[in-house]
């Protein structure tokens, strides 16, 4: 019996005859994996919890003809509580599941970068470290700059102009200057342009600041960039909640409730490997 250990990021399930599931797993060191879990969704199982969509666990398989057989798994961060606890932060991180399973095409090939990008994207999600979108759109510049679609934000992208440059253009992959500009480019605030560099580089300081307008323009060409460079649109995409939160209604004649208080957010940023645009 063949059997090896890697740490994993559970990507999706899918079920398998009575009581089995499908488990497609992104490793740190051997890439997507595919393998079945047995039994895992009869009440009795061993594991059957640890091997959910957003888990991060420590897992044993065994080497299979087709598919790897799921002998252990050990617990290393429950992302999966917090993300599905809370509709925005599941949907934006369904879209990075999606992502990450189709940047990662072939099976068993190495993709350290993806691994920790996708592992550190989670975990600012699960923590509450920034806005849900923002988290998202950073995530899926950085994927695809690790894929080899690094998008420009300064320079023209076909020429080199020095910039700024107030169009973008996804075909281009980029801003381009007025020279280079190809029908159909927009062309979005320079506050957003500052964004969108601000989340392929990973400076908070500057991304959560921030207005809502600016947050909103960066997704429009984040999602159009995404899918142009991904070939076909991510199903995920559509169910992301983008809606700002409801003021609070005015209470000035009730009393407080005793748990009004605001959770406090925490500082954090996506980890992993960052690339250079």
């Amino acid at each position: 019996m063949v059997l090896y250990r890697d740490e994993a990021l559970v990507l999706r399930t899918h079920k398998l005859g009575e009581a089995d599931r499908i488990i497609t797993f992104l490793t740190r060191e051997h890439g997507k994996v595919r393998a079945v879990a047995k039994g895992v969704r009869r009440t009795s199982s061993r594991f059957g919890a640890r091997l959910e969509p957003f888990m991060f666990v420590d897992v044993q398989l065994h080497v299979g003809r087709n598919l790897d057989i799921v002998t252990q798994a050990e617990m290393v961060q429950p992302y999966a509580r917090a993300i599905f606890s809370d509709y925005t932060l599941y949907t934006a991180g369904a879209v990075m599941l999606e992502t990450a399973d189709r940047l990662v095409e072939a099976e068993r090939e190495p993709s350290v970068q993806q691994f920790w990008l996708l592992a550190g994207a989670l975990r600012a999600l699960a923590d509450h470290a920034h806005a849900p979108g923002l988290v998202l759109d950073s995530y899926l510049l950085r994927a695809l700059a690790v894929a080899g679609w690094a998008p420009t934000f300064a320079d023209c992208a076909r020429c080199g102009e020095p910039g700024p440059h107030r169009a973008f253009s996804v075909a281009q992959g980029g801003t381009v200057c007025p020279r280079c500009r190809p029908p159909g480019s927009t062309a979005p605030a320079p506050e957003t342009v500052d964004l969108l560099a601000a989340l392929l580089s990973g400076d908070w300081a500057v991304a959560d600041v921030t207005d809502e307008r600016c947050r909103r323009e960066a997704n429009g060409i984040v999602a159009a960039y995404s899918q142009y460079h991904l070939e076909r649109a991510l199903r995920s995409l559509r169910m992301v909640d983008r809606t700002v939160p409801a003021e609070p209604a005015a209470t000035a004649d009730l009393p407080a409730p005793a748990d009004a208080d605001q959770p406090t957010v925490t500082e954090g940023a996506l980890h992993g490997s960052h690339p250079q645009a």
